[in-house]
């Protein structure tokens, strides 16, 4: 029977799944599981159900000689070394798709909420603070009819795009290629190079892949093109974003605000981000929605289980797998 490690929590519905190809381990605990322990965990394994904060190294990996799929929870798998698995035969998968609205949802939620100082002014409520309507109190911007900007026009990007139309926003996207004139048109999307989309929109939400090209895709000099009034909006990956440089711009208002789900260190956060007002900062949750989790969960656990009956992985970021 085959082995299976869970290193995390999931739905039971994705449990059975699992069990119905094999012997399942799950870690129970709160904690990241990582390094030593996570290797201890996998070795003797014959698949394993990551999430995005599980590293799976190049050392882990090949100390895991009975290892035939990782199924990543998660859209990202810059968590795992895909060049090690490739090279000893590891299939790898992820789980597209299935987020595409959640993480669309809370882009917007970040967008009306850094926009309108929600957060601000939740937290001046709670503190007793709220004597009675001033007509300054808590001035923020408004969304309806501004320019949006998206970075990566993909499909989460282009979920973001589908719901600005409600908002009567202009919308302009970049990405490596523009998309032929008939997406464009559907989507009513304008391609702009990056310099002048950052130049020009008021709401800027980041929506691109890391890799070695996109990693401070905004540093110090592309932050410097954006407006005054400017917000930029990050659920994607965090590296894409020049924290240090972004905490400066925003101390030192040279931008109106930002929102960010993602962290460049993450868990770990720019000393000095935590105490400015202009930004909103969330724990990673763009997919945390109870249908989206389970749905991400049971994805994953059906590449592991096709895997392990010899079938092709319906999501596979790597081609071939031990038998």
């Amino acid at each position: 029977m085959y082995k299976i490690f869970v290193t995390s929590k999931v739905s039971d519905s994705a449990l059975n799944i699992l069990k119905s190809v094999g012997e399942v381990e799950v870690w129970e605990k709160e904690e990241t599981l990582n390094g030593k322990t996570l290797l201890e965990k996998i070795k003797e394994k014959d698949a394993v159900l990551t999430m995005v904060n599980n590293f799976v190294t190049d050392d882990i990996i090949q100390q895991a000689p009975k290892l035939k799929v990782i199924g990543n929870c998660g859209v990202g798998y810059n968590n795992i070394d895909i060049a090690s698995a490739e090279k000893h035969g590891v299939i790898v998968t992820n789980t597209p798709d299935v987020l595409n609205d959640a993480t669309a949802d809370l882009t917007w939620a970040m967008i009306l909420g850094i926009a309108r100082r929600i957060v601000e002014a939740d937290k001046f409520v709670r503190e007793g603070k709220f004597t009675g309507w001033l007509p300054h109190l808590f001035i923020g911007n408004m969304v309806y009819g501004k320019k949006l900007g998206i970075i990566g026009l993909g499909r989460i990007g282009r979920a973001v795009c589908k719901r600005a139309k409600g908002f009567k926003m202009e919308v302009y996207y970049y990405n490596r290629n523009p998309l032929p004139k008939a997406q464009e048109e559907a989507l009513n999307a304008t391609y702009k190079n990056l310099e002048d989309l950052l130049r020009e929109c008021d709401y800027i939400t980041i929506h691109a892949p890391l890799n070695e090209d996109s990693h401070h895709l905004i540093g110090r000099d592309e932050l410097n093109l954006m407006k005054k009034d400017a917000y930029l909006i990050n659920t994607s990956r965090g590296p894409l974003i020049d924290e240090q440089a972004l905490y400066e711009h925003l101390k030192d208002g040279k931008i109106a605000g930002a929102a960010l789900d993602v962290y460049e260190h993450e868990p770990e956060i720019v000393e000095g981000l935590l105490g400015l007002d202009n930004v909103i900062l969330l724990p990673h949750i763009g997919s945390a929605t109870y249908e989206t989790r389970t749905n991400m969960a049971e994805l994953a656990a059906k590449n592991i289980a096709n895997v392990l009956s010899g079938k092709e992985p319906l999501t596979p970021v790597t081609k071939g797998w031990r038998k």
